[in-house]
């Protein structure tokens, strides 16, 4: 595994667009990113180690990104992406066919989230979403250094290069499931769940854990 640094993201832009699953630095902890297409998509499975039933999420740069890969945006994920993107709070929505068998998971949804990260904003600007996941074999604890991640990829495979961004020390995201009404805490992480409620308080459908 190749490390680079945040002022060389043309190698990782290269590297996405060949195919291959990278690791990159986020406001929460290191991912695993690649392109949103069928042998990314299925690379960064198998270098994952994830079942197919567990989802992966969907990282963009704007909001604007984050309507074209869903099949609807409802109220509650407009107002919760306006208030807390970029952040550490991922938005399930509705996703198109092409979309959901993609990423895996019911089939019929996708979790979106803008990170405050220069280097994820950076490659999402160049390629458009990509998929990434938490950087660690599935079931091991997720990186927050590059010595972290070349330990938990000593042996093969591994992804092709990492980005040295520092320490990452952020929570996991939260999650939200946007997609139901009442809207749904599914994971409570950076962004806490009672905040949520609170933006939440004015949209029709509030909140259930």
């Amino acid at each position: 595994m190749r490390v680079i640094g945040e002022d060389e993201l043309a190698l990782a832009v290269a590297a996405l667009e060949a195919g291959a699953v990278i690791a990159v630095p986020t406001d929460t902890v290191y991912g695993l990113a690649a392109r949103l297409t069928p042998g990314g998509v299925d690379s960064l499975f198998a270098l994952k180690g994830r079942p197919a039933e567990l989802a992966l999420p969907v990282i963009v740069g704007s909001i604007a990104q984050a309507r074209t890969v869903a099949s609807a945006w409802p109220d509650a994920a407009e107002v919760l992406a306006e208030h807390f993107w970029p952040g550490a709070l991922t938005l399930v929505v509705p996703a198109p066919p092409a979309v959901a068998s993609l990423v895996g998971g019911d089939g019929d949804s996708v979790g979106l989230r803008w990170p405050g990260h220069r280097v994820l904003n950076a490659l999402c600007a160049a390629l458009g979403p990509l998929a990434v996941t938490s950087a660690n074999r599935h079931g091991a604890p997720p990186a927050t250094s590059v010595e972290d991640l070349i330990a938990s990829f000593a042996s093969p495979p591994a992804p092709a290069l990492a980005v040295d961004g520092g320490r990452c020390g952020g929570a996991p995201s939260t999650v939200v499931d946007c997609s139901t009404e009442p809207v749904r805490c599914l994971r409570d992480g950076g962004v806490p769940w009672a905040d949520v409620g609170v933006v939440l308080s004015g949209v029709d459908g509030m909140n259930e854990r």
